[in-house]
């Protein structure tokens, strides 16, 4: 279980490192809104999963 959420935070991060990619001199400057986009979608979708298990983790399962 712990990976997987280590796996989430990893990912969570890297979406936030694509929204900081600075690509400014190289052939890269013209995916810089593609990065902006999925950066932000990774960041908010690993965000929204970390939340959603933390929530998962406080509330008492059913038997």
């Amino acid at each position: 279980m712990l990976d997987r959420t280590l796996l989430f935070v990893a990912a969570m991060i890297a979406g936030f490192a694509l929204l900081r990619l600075s690509e400014a001199d190289s052939f890269l400057e013209s995916l810089n809104p593609v990065f902006e986009v999925v950066g932000f979608l990774a960041a908010l979708l690993f965000a929204l999963v970390l939340i959603y298990k933390g929530i998962m983790a406080i509330l008492p399962r059913k038997v």
